[in-house]
């Protein structure tokens, strides 16, 4: 039995973890209680050496001086504030306007709104819960379906999870030991070709059936001029002469200029080139613009220029994600200032939210580590690493698995859990088959999207039917008697989107350059193969004092991979085993 429970460690570690979970626990303190209940019994069976819990604190130390993990605090103290200062109101209001004539009009404003405050804000229930707030009395209130309203205000509010500045894209980094400015390049381009297929989706709905998503009626357009058009030429005009002077500066720069550098700084010209237009014509009273045009401008400029502010500083080089979060942070205090809709009040619950979510993580953090340091002492990598690899397909097939794996457990766990739990058992695996690490994180952010829409567990939907009028009522504005929406409306409706999340993972593994392959990889340091080469280089150095006379013809060379591959550990863990003293 002791033989039996020695060589199935890992596999009992694992499913005491599950079975910890099931029984709802703490997952923080699921994964530590895990982690120290093994490490002792593996101390006790002869497996681990004594000394390795003392890297306990060595680790613990570690996660707190790790510079990466401050972005979270920043991101989501600038997502609270940006929520509560009224941007996502002005938003949806200007945008609602905007696309009001055309069928599914509201559904593209609350679409195009949930992009910019995903790449605003990066926090899913703040997104979530504004839109659902202010877009879902309206929808409902001209006739739109319950189900397409409730699906695609959960839809919209998840494009957080992979429109960069994207907490969970900041989580995979760390966990797969990559940067973040190359997992917020690499997902820029899914991110918005998932926003193309909501809209896509929208269209097809407004076709077939346009009951289910009619326009905005003439007298809900409150954004008209004094002869009752809408004012969309000037508005046409102003865009097209800002896409004319993005091109023009686009056009001088030199071909030396990287991809992603020339469009940051080409919107940014454009974009100024529009806001300055619109000043000038309200300062001299010219009358140039329309009032849609005006509104426009002043109401997405600001957000515009917060996004730029952050992904563009980041995108240049200029400064780090966390530099990144932190110039964020401080845009969106001074937006919400001009605005003046901040008061202490909003300043100290937008602070202690952002302390309660940060706590969150770094628990779950702390006890994912514990939980590996043991889980590697019983060479559960090794285990998850045979049943990985040893898939028929290679790299397809691992990829095929581990995805499902992912979808299915989503139903259970959210992505900070899934991020921290099997993101350390099967990135190693993906590296040792020669899977770009960056690559498959942006598939794994756009699979793990769906933990926040799964029926019936998912928080975008929780979040939802928090704010969704949960009995009958009369609108204030038309009078009518309005239905309540029930949880089973908001389920079905956030199916479809489930499956059109699916869809754009197999779209990333059939068609992998939609995942930016502009990285800078010239002049970097793959800190994993230094360490392998540390070890190569001290096996060889031990060797040749053993034996100085007759070097062994095993002794490996610089180019020759140590068996202990999966991580840094690993070779500490050999030298503690080799120094652990023999039992009689």
């Amino acid at each position: 039995m002791i033989d039996f429970l020695i060589a199935n460690m890992a596999p009992f570690m694992f499913g005491s973890l599950i079975v910890f979970l099931l029984f709802g626990y703490s997952v923080a303190f699921s994964l530590a209680a895990c982690g120290l209940f093994f490490g002792f019994l593996g101390v006790q069976l002869g497996m681990l050496p004594e000394a390795l819990l003392q890297a306990l604190p060595l680790r613990m130390f570690g996660i707190m001086q790790n510079d990466t993990l401050l972005a979270i605090p920043f991101f989501t103290f600038m997502g609270l504030i940006l929520e509560r200062s009224g941007m996502a109101e002005d938003l949806l209001d200007t945008i609602g306007q905007l696309f009001g004539p055309i069928r599914g009009g509201l559904a593209y404003a609350v679409i195009f709104v949930g992009a910019m405050l995903a790449a605003t804000t990066g926090v899913v229930a703040a997104s979530v819960i504004s839109m659902g707030l202010i877009s879902l009395p309206i929808m409902l209130r001209y006739g739109y379906d319950r189900r397409v309203a409730g699906g695609v205000i959960a839809a919209s509010g998840t494009l957080a999870q992979i429109i960069p500045p994207s907490l969970v894209l900041i989580v995979l980094a760390d966990q797969l030991g990559k940067s973040v400015g190359d997992l917020y390049k690499g997902a820029f381009v899914p991110g918005f070709v998932l926003t193309g297929m909501y809209v896509a989706y929208v269209l097809v709905i407004t076709l077939i059936r346009p009951h289910q998503a009619p326009a905005l009626p003439k007298e809900a357009r409150t954004i008209r001029e004094d002869d009752g058009s809408a004012g969309l030429r000037s508005l046409g005009l102003l865009v097209l002469a800002s896409i004319a002077c993005a091109l023009v500066f686009a056009k001088s720069r030199p071909s030396t200029v990287p991809t992603d550098e020339l469009i940051v700084t080409s919107m940014c010209v454009g974009v100024g080139v529009a806001f300055v237009l619109a000043v000038l014509n309200r300062v001299t009273k010219l009358g140039l613009l329309s009032r849609m045009a005006e509104r426009v401008t002043f109401v997405m400029i600001p957000p515009l220029g917060l996004i730029f502010l952050v992904l563009g500083t980041i995108f240049l080089g200029v400064a780090t994600p966390t530099e990144g979060g932190a110039m964020g942070a401080t845009g969106a205090l001074a937006l919400a200032l001009a605005r003046r809709r901040i008061d202490l009040r909003l300043l100290r619950q937008a602070m202690d939210s952002t302390m309660k979510l940060s706590s969150f993580v770094l628990f779950i953090l702390i006890g994912s580590t514990v939980f590996s340091l043991s889980f590697q002492g019983v060479d559960g990598q090794k285990w998850v690493e045979h049943l990985l690899t040893g898939l028929p397909g290679g790299q397809l097939g691992f990829l095929i698995v581990v995805n499902i794996l992912i979808f299915f457990l989503a139903f259970f766990l959210d992505f900070f859990e899934l991020a921290f739990i099997v993101i350390p058992l099967i990135g190693p695996v993906a590296d040792k088959l020669g899977i770009d690490l960056v690559w498959f994180g942006v598939l794994l952010a756009v699979n793990m999207q769906t933990s926040f829409m799964h029926p019936p567990f998912g928080f975008a939907l929780f979040y939802l039917r928090s704010v969704a009028p949960n009995e009958d009522y009369t609108d204030k504005l038309t009078g009518k008697r309005i239905a309540k929406v029930t949880t089973g409306e908001i389920y079905w409706g956030a199916v479809p989107f489930v499956l059109i999340q699916v869809a754009m993972v197999g779209m990333i593994i059939a068609f992998p350059g939609l995942v930016s392959r502009d990285l800078a990889k010239e002049g970097t340091i793959d800190t994993e193969k230094a360490f392998q080469q540390m070890r190569v280089n001290q096996r060889a150095a031990d060797q040749a004092d053993a034996a100085p006379s007759a070097p062994s013809a095993s002794t490996p060379s610089g180019n020759e991979t140590p068996d202990a591959k999966g991580d840094p550990m690993s070779g500490l863990l050999e030298s503690m085993k080799k120094d652990q003293p023999k039992k009689p």
